[in-house]
């Protein structure tokens, strides 16, 4: 790193809020040598509780945030937030604009928020927002919340992220309920149904926990949710919930909350905190955080092939060109693929993986 980022590092970890501002616009810009500070910043992770905040549009998901942020810093602790927006087509930014729904923390320098770009991934959560994670994580914030831009079967990626996951479903949702399906029903720890002074929301909570029910009978990751075990209870209020983990499994329990009121938010606290518990005694906390470095290595490796191929593809006369080529019947997609990845397979051979060896104990 050059020094200039070395003292950007030195702030952030000094607690300095400007630093951790300038962190994370660096990694969300990909600014040159964004890696090296990120690479700095693993050594400093790991201690902080990551909780994923999605749900239909609508559902209030910035208000319960605020509320949440609220909570945990009357409970003395550190609250860090990235809302995850629809990226604008025409600059990639941020558009939504969730700050302005947050204002119950305004001021307080313990609560920090930051609107990010989904900038078009699939899934709704770019490389980025995990890495202003570890950003908020290394500058030592107790609870980090991610609220992602809607739910949906390619809003999964948030379980890559979050340690737990909360679905929000509104009061009165019918069908929308039906169209959670395996998918919402798989990544959700926690189900919420806020404003649950609304007419319908009984109904609501009634046929989350009859999906939960049908979730465990047909298999559904071996139980509902996600967690690949046995389901035990379906009832917040019955403390129906296991924490010990010696059944082996964890069932998501169903919050009644009104955001708008504060109503609900500390049974929601609660609901997270023992599924915290449940992680760390059952060991799935850690399988978690292995399959989470997995998938980022996957996903640094996919980022970096692409653009050593895109670079190859440019010398070769630019993917125009070459679409035109085929276009005219001179050559075919996968010809072109396979030539392509010709030089990066030789490259693999010859080096024979020596730079993978891993660090003797």
């Amino acid at each position: 790193m050059n020094a200039a980022d070395e003292q950007l590092l030195e702030d952030l970890l000094a607690g300095k809020h400007r630093a951790l501002a300038r962190t994370i616009s660096k990694i969300e810009n990909r600014s040159p040598g964004y890696r090296d500070l990120v690479s700095e910043l693993y050594a400093h992770t790991g201690d902080a509780d990551v909780i994923g905040i999605t749900g239909s549009p609508g559902a209030g998901k910035s208000t319960l945030v605020d509320k949440l942020a609220e909570a945990y810093r009357e409970r003395g602790e550190t609250v860090g937030v990235v809302a995850i927006d629809p990226s604008s087509p025409f600059t990639g930014g941020a558009v939504l604009g969730d700050r302005i729904r947050m204002a119950s923390t305004v001021g307080d320098m313990d609560v920090f928020v930051r609107s990010m770009s989904a900038r078009g991934t699939l899934g709704g959560l770019s490389t980025a927002t995990a890495d202003a994670v570890k950003a908020m994580d290394a500058f030592g914030k107790d609870k980090i919340v991610i609220e992602t831009v809607g739910a949906g079967q390619n809003e999964i990626d948030i379980v890559r992220t979050a340690d737990s996951v909360a679905v929000l479903v509104p009061p009165g949702s019918g069908d929308s309920v039906q169209t959670l399906k395996a998918g919402i029903l798989e990544i959700a720890d926690v189900f919420v149904v806020n404003k649950a002074d609304r007419p319908g929301a009984d109904r609501t909570v009634q046929e989350l926990r009859e999906m939960i029910e049908l979730g465990e009978g047909a298999g559904f990751g071996g139980g509902a949710g996600h967690h690949g075990a046995d389901a035990m209870g379906t009832d917040a209020d019955a403390d129906a919930t296991d924490v010990d983990g010696a059944s082996g499994g964890w069932t998501p329990p169903i919050v009644e909350t009104v955001a708008t009121e504060g109503d609900g938010v500390e049974t929601f606290i609660d609901a997270l905190a023992d599924h915290r518990t449940y992680l760390e005694k059952s060991g799935t906390l850690a399988e978690r955080t292995r399959q989470r470095y997995a998938e980022e290595i996957r996903t640094l490796l996919r980022e970096d092939v692409h653009a050593v191929l895109e670079d190859e593809l440019e010398r070769a006369g630019g993917v125009d060109a070459l679409a035109e080529a085929v276009r005219r019947g001179e050559t075919d997609p996968y010809e072109i693929a396979d030539g392509a990845l010709d030089p990066v397979e030789a490259c693999l051979d010859e080096l024979e993986y020596e730079s993978l060896e891993l660090p003797s104990e």
